[in-house]
């Protein structure tokens, strides 16, 4: 059980989750904030409610729906403003008017559903006209057969040309984004905006507001006597290796940790068992007593 008083099953995303899992979902709607501002907007699969409230932030109105009615009912009295609300609906019966929405916003629904057109179809049908859809989804290549997961959550995962294909029966327009946490070192002009990079930080209220990046660590100066303006460079640069050293150490760490985290619940599962058993229970307490 979390703090939110849902229990993270590891099909909903919750916002005390650890590790990469709070980057990945946190970042999709600090993206999507450049497309709902000043617009009317639909959460879709909204889950516990925090994508839904960021979006609100820049939204004139945002709904956000889920068939939980216990993650509902949470989200609804967690995250209160004047121009959010939250319902229960199944996402393939929606419960708008055709033509309602600027934008719908569903991440990491498609694939917990077999219904795929049905979805998207849904979609349409309460986006207007000019609406955009911003949805997402696991590539089952990288996602699942390149790496051997298999997310019981999931029940239709699609190869990215079965997601494009899927989109263009629907609509007639579409920009594909690639999303993918990476470690990696960052090289960056001090004192100027880069003018091409989006940097989104929350802080501690929950707002999301653009940002320099962190303090550096590292200083790296170029000097000239002549006006380096005008020389060849970048405002912001970005390293990592192929074989990504850093992230398959990290993921061995975190997996190990897991382990034991599970085997020392077992054992002290095991010993609480062995605390109710009649005959070794007594001799456990006499002996600790000794």
């Amino acid at each position: 059980m979390s703090e939110s008083g849902l229990t993270f099953t590891g099909e909903r995303f919750l916002p005390d989750c650890e590790r990469e899992i709070w980057y990945e979902h946190y970042h999709r709607y600090t993206m999507a904030l450049d497309w709902v501002a000043g617009k009317k907007v639909l959460d879709a699969a909204c889950g516990e409610g925090y994508g839904t409230h960021l979006l609100s932030q820049k939204a004139q109105a945002v709904v956000g729906v889920d068939i939980d009615e216990a993650a509902i009912k949470h989200a609804a009295n967690t995250y209160q403003e004047d121009n959010l609300s939250y319902q229960k609906s199944d996402v393939l019966k929606l419960k708008f008017a055709d033509d309602t929405f600027d934008v719908v916003v569903s991440f990491e629904t498609l694939e917990h559903l077999a219904q795929h057109d049905q979805l998207v179809a849904e979609f349409k049908r309460v986006l207007k006209p000019e609406g955009v859809l911003l949805i997402s989804t696991p590539d089952k290549l990288e996602y699942s057969d390149k790496t051997g997961f298999n997310n019981e959550y999931h029940v239709k995962e699609l190869y990215v040309d079965e997601f494009k294909q899927l989109i263009s029966k629907t609509f007639k327009h579409s920009q594909y984004f690639g999303q993918k946490l990476m470690f990696s070192s960052a090289i960056w002009r001090l004192n100027i905006e880069p003018k091409t990079l989006q940097f989104d930080f929350l802080n501690d209220a929950n707002q999301v507001f653009n940002k320099p990046l962190f303090n550096p660590i590292y200083l790296i100066v170029a000097a000239s006597d002549v006006e380096l303006e005008q020389q060849a460079g970048h405002d912001f640069y970005n390293f990592a290796e192929q074989s990504e050293q850093i992230y398959g150490h990290y993921n061995a760490v975190i997996r190990a940790h897991i382990k034991a985290e599970n085997n020392c619940k077992a054992l002290t599962q095991q010993q609480q068992d062995w605390l109710k058993h009649p005959i070794i229970g007594r001799c456990i307490k006499w002996f600790g007593r000794k």
